[in-house]
């Protein structure tokens, strides 16, 4: 297995002893003032006191204790996958795991009532085990490396959260239900589930003590491990089965906790837990710690008797910014780098070629307004059918084929400002931010009008652009540090955005529209809008070639010619910033085509920056209106979300890209 990344040994003079009792102590400050601020029962006095106690020892406590159970468990599974893995950015959520037991227990909440009321536990560890196993499948190839497990955990994510989507738009009945659940809940009103969880958890605990010397010894390579003696398979396999188990308990009794799995053992490393035995005990006490102190915050700061967002969503909030904060301790014990798609010949006639190309996008517009599934089966439109069906068609069309090459060419940029192929809106949280900024918008304005809405997206995504272009320039957009910057914002993102699909009202109903990507409504406004985008934002970067050309080398070598990094990045970042957006509107953040669009221009033999561009618009547009396509006719007469299919042609493809033996590092 490749190496790993690892966070530096804590600061000299910073005492572990008096940072763990403090944070104890600001743990039991908060509980304190959560009692002593908690909203009072109004009526008699006497009835009132008995309510009062009812709450507090049905209600409060109940929840207290299960939040300490369930981060603790989520605490310990993270670190058994960081151990397993060899991998400091594994968790339930880089994974898939969370996202895998969610979709299962959606689709069984929407099929199946009674299976999810009799087996909710083996349903959640089904999916969950499914989705890790999925991901390790993709990233085998490449050793398990962290940059590619992480973008496999990314994909099929991404995947399983457009199925979710799907079902829970299938089933209105249920959907806003289904997704408080998955925002992560800890509200109880008796201590059945703390009795659920709190037998597995210690179940689970006494497994990983007598797994301990396997899981000192998985720190050493391969070899060394066999030459121990180490079962290397069958001790990966009991761990793994033993962490995703322990999310899954969690994710089947509260719904998702985002992020503490990440989070609670790269803290007990930073206050110096080393060793397999320490990290065992401070991973849990840390999750339990962070989990219980993020849900008291929540309940004291919440108007009356309801809370101010779902502990699930605040814990991602408190976890984005945290990994940001420890970015800058992360370093690289063996360096993960991405493999970029060196071409497999380079044309010796590109503009023939992009001619070429330019000519099947067009066919394949057509074929895509002419050809459909019927009630009596396919038909290809002609004449009177074909113009009546074009109203329906063609502005979906034209937005996918838009947004698609707007998304291309916000990942061309990207790749070329940081030097790293692995960059695009996706993976590094920009159509997450543009995403929060349409849903500060909806919270500030009810219902804003279009225009509104496009200038806060844009607005977010130049937000998160920034963010992880600083963050990630000191380390000169080394591929880990960047998967790292774009999970932490991208959870940040997410989690506003879930704070407000929990609320249950119609901006709730509106983002999850937004989420699923549908294009179904798209009519003028949206074609309009996706054409005259796509043309006006692409339009000045043949212009900028020299920019585009130089930056790659990196920020001394582009001084050195006498290239102005600063303002050319700043530049390059706001078209980019808004070419996401403005896609994002129109067909959500579930794509991965401003990822393999420039992948693919590579891959077809186009060289220099101006032909790389131009065929990476025209790859966007076509697979994107490939997705669209395939959303309207696979399940004909219903349709499902575009971004499902754009995640289900691009991912697997990309990840055959990335673990090419015969690719340039």
């Amino acid at each position: 297995m490749h190496g790993m990344v690892s966070l530096a040994r804590p600061a000299r003079g910073v005492s572990i002893p008096f940072s763990a009792i403090a944070f104890a102590a600001l743990c039991i400050a908060a509980f304190l003032l959560l009692i002593a601020t908690r909203p009072q029962v109004p009526g008699d006095v006497a009835q009132a006191a008995i309510l009062d106690g009812v709450i507090l020892w049905n209600s409060i406590l109940p929840r207290a204790v299960l939040a300490l159970i369930a981060g603790a468990a989520l605490g310990l599974s993270g670190m058994l996958l960081q151990r397993v893995l060899r991998n400091p950015i594994a968790d339930a959520s880089t994974l898939g795991i969370a996202s895998g037991a969610e979709l299962a227990m959606t689709a069984a909440l929407s099929f199946s009532p009674l299976l999810i009321g009799l087996s909710r536990e083996v349903v959640a560890f089904g999916g969950g085990l499914g989705a890790v196993a999925l991901v390790l499948a993709l990233s085998w190839r490449r050793g398990l490396d962290p940059a590619t497990v992480a973008l496999s955990g990314m994909i099929v994510s991404m995947i399983a959260a457009a199925l979710s989507v799907t079902l829970i738009l299938a089933r209105g009945e249920y959907a806003m239900s289904i997704y408080i659940w998955g925002a992560g809940s800890l509200s109880q009103q008796d201590w059945n589930r703390l009795f659920s969880l709190g037998p597995r958890f210690m179940i689970g605990f006494a497994a990983a003590l007598l797994l301990m010397r396997p899981l000192g010894i998985l720190t050493l390579d391969d070899t060394s491990a066999r030459s121990l003696g180490l079962a290397l398979h069958s001790a990966r396999f009991a761990i793994l089965v033993l962490a995703v188990w322990l999310a899954a308990s969690v994710t089947a009794e509260v719904g998702v906790i985002g992020f503490l799995g990440l989070a609670a053992p790269a803290i007990a490393r930073l206050f110096g837990a080393r060793s397999t035995g320490s990290l065992i005990i401070a991973a849990p006490l840390m999750g339990a710690g962070l989990l219980f102190l993020t849900d008291c915050l929540t309940q004291i700061l919440g108007p009356g008797f309801t809370d101010l967002a779902p502990t699930g969503a605040a814990t991602a909030m408190l976890g984005g910014p945290l990994l940001l904060f420890l970015l800058p301790r992360v370093h690289s014990v063996s360096a993960v780098t991405a493999q970029s798609t060196a071409a497999l010949k380079r044309l010796s006639k590109p503009l023939a070629t992009l001619i070429a190309l330019s000519v099947a996008i067009v066919l394949l517009f057509v074929l895509f307004l002419a050809l459909g599934p019927a009630d009596d089966g396919w038909h290809f439109a002609t004449g009177t059918d074909f113009t009546n069906l074009l109203a329906f068609r063609l502005p979906r069309t034209i937005v996918a084929a838009g947004a698609g090459g707007m998304l291309a060419a916000a990942g061309f940029i990207m790749q070329r400002v940081t030097g790293n192929p692995i960059a695009s809106p996706e993976v590094l949280g920009i159509s997450s931010g543009a995403g929060a900024g349409l849903t500060v918008a909806l919270f500030l304005f009810g219902f804003p009008s279009p225009v509104i809405m496009l200038l806060a997206m844009a607005l977010g995504a130049l937000t998160a652009f920034g963010a992880m272009i600083a963050i990630s320039a000191r380390a000169q957009f080394s591929p880990e540090r960047m998967l790292l910057a774009g999970v932490g914002i991208g959870a940040f993102a997410m989690a506003i955005i879930t704070m407000v699909l929990a609320q249950g009202d119609m901006r709730g109903y509106i983002l999850l529209t937004w989420l699923s990507g549908s294009t179904s409504r798209a009519g003028s406004f949206e074609a309009w809008t996706a054409m005259i985008s796509l043309v006006v934002l692409v339009a000045p970067l043949p212009f900028l070639r020299r920019w585009l050309t130089m930056l790659p080398l990196g920020g001394n070598s582009s001084r050195a010619l006498g290239l102005r990094v600063g303002t050319s990045r700043l530049t390059l970042a706001v078209l980019a910033a808004l070419m996401t957006a403005i896609a994002s509107f129109l067909v959500g953040p579930l794509s991965l085509t401003g990822l393999i669009a420039p992948h693919l221009a590579r891959l077809a033999g186009f060289h220099r920056p101006g032909h790389q561009l131009a065929a990476s618009v025209l790859f966007g547009a076509g697979v994107l209106m490939t997705a669209d396509w395939l959303s309207r006719v696979v399940i004909y007469p219903y349709q499902v979300p575009v971004g499902l299919f754009a995640a289900l042609i691009g991912g697997p493809y990309l990840i055959w890209l990335l673990s090419r033996k015969d690719t340039k590092q």
